[in-house]
């Protein structure tokens, strides 16, 4: 790309590090690879910046902040004396302001960064690994050790009829020139999930169907909390369902699916598959390199970053591990370091805060109730929901609920997973929390604002022990 031209004119003879990807990994990377003193080539393929600025977080954020905008004035009736109403009235023009905040973070916080570091080397192409070294354009790309940051695309299950079907992703999702009037999303995590809320806000009919619950991952009383919170809002869930068929003619798309014995027929004008990453493996040449993958077909790293083959690491959503931007760019920050400094720094993801940008949020760190139990904890778990919680009741929105999870013998906070309006910016107190060892007592005993959702965590944690029904406003 043009912005990139004066960096890619720069010697790449001598390279102590080749880095494959120029998304959020593959420029952590070369970054903390340029601060170390190291020359980088870094390869880009396609357009640079990687998901999160161009098709991920970027985008569906500022769609969802759109549509809780929508929400936000519907839902002013729960404060006697409100009303409220508001629609989309130029979808187009939305969508073009997204496009252009993607534009400008993509220039300003990527393409704009590369003239800021002399030893890093900006190329094009799509890069392989042979066996002995990187090959780009058929050129071979003299480099020490090599970082492979190619990142994922949207998964398609194999249901029936789905290839003669022309659905949508959530990349070309959020690029439709005009709403649809329904939509059959298919996939119930995290992708879906937001996705589909965002549609139904905009003013779109939308059918939800997933194998298992909604949003699998976390506290089965946090999913179920979700879906009614999801079904109030208009939208049709059908969950724990068996995929049996799809097919499109002129009057729409037809999701066929077994609930129980019976089989539905579920019908929309437009499909969107929300079934979770790829990674973007193919064509690297890996086979020949010696590189393991899992069943996935992502990359296998172990704790240092590094993969099978002596000298190449790799990290983002190429790996095995965990599927967050932040973490991607942890994790190839660790890469780089350790590719230069003798694989001394190991990956940690005991404390990783994680959110889902639905409404309510949804928001965890550390471990599951059935996770800490499986690891062999002696298990205590705090559940209260938001009508004990000041903020939601000043707010008139008690949609929700806190979960702490605890080794029983230590009293030491396991993990913590919040559904609430403001959950995703309350989560870090439970996550520095876990990282410094801390207690539910002292947690308990900590000093929190009052009014804010974070204080939730406080009345949480005193709830192993007492009635928080039964406490003054500020007393504990």
């Amino acid at each position: 790309m043009t912005e990139c031209c004066d960096a890619g004119s720069r010697s790449t003879s001598t390279n102590d590090i080749a880095v494959i990807g120029a998304g959020s990994a593959g420029f952590s990377a070369a970054i903390t690879a340029a601060e170390e003193g190291a020359n980088v080539a870094l390869i880009g393929h396609g357009t640079i910046g990687g998901t999160c600025v161009n098709v991920g977080c970027v985008p569906s954020k500022t769609m969802i902040r759109a549509a809780e905008a929508l929400h936000g004035a519907r839902a002013a009736g729960r404060f006697p004396g409100l009303s409220g109403e508001a629609g989309v009235d130029d979808w187009r023009k939305l969508i073009a302001a997204k496009d252009d905040l993607v534009m400008t973070l993509r220039q300003k916080k990527y393409a704009d960064l590369l003239p800021e570091y002399n030893n890093i080397t900006y190329l094009e192409g799509a890069a392989r690994l042979n066996g002995a070294g990187v090959i780009l354009n058929d050129t071979p790309i003299a480099a020490g050790k090599t970082i492979i940051t190619t990142g994922g695309r949207p998964s398609v299950p194999p249901i029936p009829g789905l290839e003669e079907v022309n659905y949508l992703t959530s990349t070309s999702v959020l690029e439709l020139e005009t709403l649809p009037e329904s939509l059959i999303v298919i996939g119930g995590g995290y992708i879906g999930a937001e996705i589909a809320q965002m549609m139904a806000r905009m003013g779109v009919q939308v059918t939800v169907v997933c194998r298992s619950r909604l949003l699998p991952q976390v506290e089965p009383e946090i999913s179920d909390a979700l879906a009614d919170a999801f079904r109030a809002e208009g939208m049709k869930l059908y969950c724990g369902i068996a995929y049996d068929a799809c097919r499109e003619d002129e009057t729409g798309v037809t999701v066929c699916v077994k609930e129980g014995d019976t089989l539905l027929e579920l019908k929309a004008e437009q499909l969107l598959v929300a079934t979770g990453r790829t990674p973007n493996t193919e064509g690297l040449g890996l086979a020949e390199a010696g590189i393991d993958l899992d069943k996935r077909g992502a990359i296998v790293v172990d704790d240092r970053m590094r993969t099978s083959r002596p000298g190449v690491y790799a990290a983002g959503d190429v790996t095995n591990r965990d599927q967050f931007v932040y973490m991607a760019a942890y994790g190839a920050k660790l890469a780089a370091k350790n590719a230069l400094n003798f694989d001394s720094l190991v990956y940690d993801n005991s404390a990783m805060p994680w959110v889902v940008f639905s409404d309510p949020q949804v928001a965890g760190v550390g471990f599951t109730e059935a996770a800490a139990k499986d690891n062999r904890y002696d298990v205590i778990t705090s559940t209260i929901s938001l009508d004990h919680v000041p903020r939601a009741l000043a707010a008139r929105d008690t949609r929700g609920l806190i979960k702490l999870i605890a080794d029983k013998k230590t009293d030491r906070l396991l993990g913590a997973q919040i559904l609430a309006p403001e959950g995703a910016d309350s989560i870090q107190t439970a996550a520095l929390a876990i990282k410094c060892g801390m207690t539910v007592t002292d947690l308990a005993d900590t000093l929190f604002p009052y009014l804010t959702t974070v204080e939730g965590l406080k009345l949480a944690a005193q709830t192993f022990n007492k009635d928080v029904s039964k406490l003054s406003c500020c007393a504990g």
